[in-house]
This record gives C-alpha cells, sequence and structure tokens, in this order.
C-alpha cells in the first residue's frame, strides 16, 4: 500500500543524490563561490541544509521514541557547530547528514508514515511525516537549485519535488510576501502552471494567498510550475526568468517581483 508521503521522501532522495553528486566535484574555490541565496555562498548554503537536515531528523527520531518536542537550546547548538565549520568541513558534513535524514524517512513502513506525528518546533501542532517530508523537501528543493543554477544556468526545481512544493508553497505567503507593494491595488489572478498542470487563484490585497480559481479573474499569470515556485520565493529575478511566462491584467511581472521578494 502507497503513502502519502511516499511522493516526498522520494523526491528528497533523488534532489539528495544529484546535490551530493554537484558538490563532490566543487573545488575548495568553489565552495566559497555565488548562489542564487544573494547572502549565501555555497558552503552557507550547505550549511543551511545540513544544519536542518540534523534537526529535522532529531524530531523526526523524537516522535518515534516518543519523547515530544526538542530542548529550545537544541536548535541553537547544532546552528553554532555549522557556523562553526570552514567551507570545506561544511562540504564534508552536509552529505552525511542529508544522507542520514533521507535514509531514516526511507526506514519508515507504511503504517508509520500514516500514523507517527512530528513536532516541528516551529508549528502550533505535530504534524504527519507527509508534511514534515514535504517541509523539508521544500526548503531542500529551493536550496538545492540555489547552488545549482550557479554551475548551471538551466537549472530548474527538480520535477519530482514540485507537486509537493506546489500545495505548500501558499503557506508561506504570511511570511514572505509583501502586497503592500502595490501601492493599495488588489488583484485576484488565475493561474494556470504547466509540468505539472494545476491552475489556481492568487489575491493579492491587504495578505497574499492562494486559493481556487476564480471565476472572474482580474488577469491571467501563465507559467511553468519551476517558474511559478520561484517567483514565489524571490528566485525569478531578471537572469533566471524561465521562457513561458506571462502576465496579463492589473500587474505586471515586475510588481509580483516585488510582491514576492524572496528569502
Amino acid at each position: 500500500m502507497s503513502s502519502p508521503a511516499d511522493q516526498p521522501i522520494a523526491a528528497l532522495r533523488t534532489g539528495h543524490d544529484e546535490l551530493t553528486a554537484l558538490v563532490g566535484g566543487l573545488r575548495p574555490e568553489d565552495l566559497t563561490g555565488p548562489t542564487a541565496a544573494s547572502e549565501w555562498d555555497v558552503s552557507q548554503v550547505l550549511s543551511h541544509l545540513g544544519s536542518g537536515a540534523e534537526i529535522s531528523l532529531a524530531a523526526l527520531d523524537a516522535a518515534l521514541a516518543g519523547t515530544g518536542r526538542l530542548d529550545a537550546d537544541f536548535n541553537k547548538g547544532v546552528w553554532a557547530k555549522w557556523d562553526g565549520m570552514t567551507p570545506g568541513e561544511r562540504a564534508e558534513a552536509f552529505p552525511r547528514a542529508n544522507r542520514a535524514l533521507v535514509e531514516r524517512y526511507e526506514s519508515l513502513d507504511t503504517d508509520v508514515r500514516d500514523t507517527l506525528r512530528i513536532d516541528l518546533g516551529f508549528l502550533p501542532q505535530p504534524v504527519d511525516v507527509a508534511t514534515a517530508a514535504g517541509i523539508r523537501l521544500n526548503e531542500f528543493g529551493y536550496h538545492s537549485w540555489d547552488v545549482r543554477v550557479a554551475h548551471d544556468p538551466d537549472a530548474t526545481i527538480a520535477p519530482e519535488a514540485r507537486p509537493s512544493m506546489l500545495d505548500l508553497i501558499g503557506n508561506l505567503f504570511g511570511w514572505i510576501a509583501r502586497p503592500a507593494e502595490l501601492g493599495g491595488r488588489q488583484a485576484h489572478l488565475a493561474v494556470h502552471v504547466t509540468d505539472p498542470d494545476r491552475s489556481f487563484g492568487l489575491r493579492l490585497g491587504d495578505s497574499a494567498a492562494v486559493t481556487d480559481l476564480p471565476d472572474e479573474p482580474d488577469g491571467v499569470l501563465r507559467a511553468p510550475a519551476d517558474a511559478w515556485l520561484r517567483l514565489a520565493v524571490g528566485r525569478l529575478r531578471p537572469g533566471y526568468t524561465t521562457a513561458g511566462v506571462s502576465v496579463e491584467g492589473p500587474v505586471t511581472l515586475d510588481d509580483l517581483r516585488r510582491v514576492f521578494p524572496g528569502f
């Protein structure tokens, strides 16, 4: 039998294999080179992903052991350890930390994948394995692209990661969207993405939200799913824009870039 957690866990595996293969071929000077995460070099992105893997694994293990939420100082200790590493040490430690998390997810049988609840520490209540793995995949998908695009200008968000990332992206808007950049203008757009094909609404006003597809939209955004996902987190800047993106109606692509400045 299958579980909703199967797809994000499988995508974490393929993402891990792809990024670690790239990291294994980098020269020492590459580790301090730029990425699409404007404030981080390659080693800093690896530090973020590696420390996140350690924290995610600890939360998963705590759920399996029934010990509940991690101590508040645990995360700080992990971050301090990774912050203190050299770029080369981060490149060596990241594959081990991320592989351990992926392998632990893979080891869970269908019953555990469906019934276990994990306290991630930053959400109001524990979540199931599918949600926890999806949140990790969302983080990994974007930051893996940050590194990969620095070495391959045609890099995209991994196809196997897109379905879960599309499901979760609207949950980030409360933290990352800046609809006030529209200067009081409001719009309810129809959004049509491809690979995978999805249609939904994007409401921009006092807040930003993904909605059901509006019957009478104010405008239309069409884009590959990869481009929409990157637009929503500030990674569709000029120079990273994919063919096939079009915006019709009261807002422009540049307006949307201001609403979604990224992190």
